[in-house]
């Protein structure tokens, strides 16, 4: 038997490994303590750092889309977000709290190319330990642990609210926009993007959407997708909001991730001997959602949206229940003097 017979053999035992793991062990969305276990998970065994780099997040590609590296396309990523959201001109100091922040790749752009002074937050403690490790000294960054259905911070507090793709962990997603309006200063400016799905109010999920919808949602620990209409008016909801929500689909600037994310195993084989077996069937055991996700942004049933809004003045600040006249305890970096 030729060696390779014995390594295609080899890889669909692998495969069907994988597949099997698929679908015995989902992560479906039970509490708060579900994400941050499965982040912590992500974090500790490297794999998702390994192919994915400091951003644990979507590329962009341009428009229209164009080749490029997929690490490279990460981080222009986040320079398209912040000329979309109009606060590249902001001054330096300005501050910017970074909802869902992984291990640290945005808000160390955002500090070290912006000047920004940027907090951080997470619910999973492993990705600040991370965060902190991969932080240069000397950097206007620190990280929390913290609750985006809860923010400790009194309201009013940060010039910018920043955030890539948390949504689809919260579970209510009113109290989620609440928050991130709430701790903005009057005048500051909101500037998220986010996995969305179709509005199905204007056309409900047929027959074959629903069954994907499902495998997306329970196998990242989700609970529910916001449509971009949908989550604008919880914004509006608010009545924090000045004027109207700015939004934008860049489903077609992003679509290349999907399948790049991928490629990475293939192109990167350096991993499979960094994590050995289990660490390949665990990097397997990821490919039928990526399959999933690339199908149903390019199908419509998905979309990726960028919302802007700004902080209104006139409206009586909100009572703040979630703030004790301390800063949180978790804070594990002081800004930079």
């Amino acid at each position: 038997m030729s060696i390779s017979l014995y390594f295609l053999i080899g890889f669909l035992v692998l495969v069907v490994i994988g597949i099997a793991a698929y679908l015995l062990s989902a992560r479906k969305y039970q509490s708060s303590a579900t994400v941050a276990n499965s982040y912590d998970q992500w974090t500790v065994d490297g794999i998702l750092e390994f192919y994915w780099g400091e951003h644990i997040h979507l590329g962009h590609y341009g428009s229209p889309p164009q080749q490029k590296d997929f690490l490279t396309a990460k981080s222009d990523f986040v320079h398209y977000m912040v000329k979309w959201g109009g606060i590249e001109k902001l001054p330096p100091g300005t501050t910017v709290l970074d909802v869902g922040c992984g291990i640290g790749g945005s808000s160390r752009i955002l500090a070290r190319d912006y000047g920004f002074a940027v907090t951080g937050i997470t619910i999973s403690p492993n990705q600040v330990k991370r965060a902190i490790e991969l932080t240069p000294f000397g950097l206007n960054v620190q990280f929390a642990v913290d609750d985006a259905m809860a923010l400790s911070f009194p309201d009013a507090s940060f010039d910018v609210v920043w955030s890539i793709e948390a949504g689809p962990h919260m579970p209510d997603k009113a109290v989620f926009a609440l928050e991130l309006m709430r701790v903005l200063k009057p005048g500051g400016v909101l500037v998220l993007a986010d996995w969305n799905q179709r509005d199905d109010r204007q056309k409900p999920l047929n027959f074959w959407e629903k069954p994907v919808m499902s495998q997306l949602l329970h196998q990242w620990s989700h609970p529910a997708f916001s449509s971009i209409e949908g989550f604008s008016e919880l914004l509006v909801a608010t009545e924090l909001v000045e004027g109207e929500v700015i939004t934008a689909d860049w489903t077609q600037q992003t679509l290349p991730s999907w399948l790049d994310s991928i490629w990475q195993g293939v192109a990167r084989p350096g991993g499979w001997l960094r994590f050995g077996v289990s660490g390949l069937i665990k990097s397997v055991r990821e490919v039928p959602t990526l399959l999933l996700m690339r199908l149903a942004f390019g199908a419509g049933l998905c979309r990726f949206g960028m919302f802007r809004a700004v902080r209104a003045n006139s409206r009586t600040e909100l009572m703040d229940q979630n703030f004790t006249n301390q800063t949180p305890s978790s804070l594990v970096r002081e800004p930079s003097t």
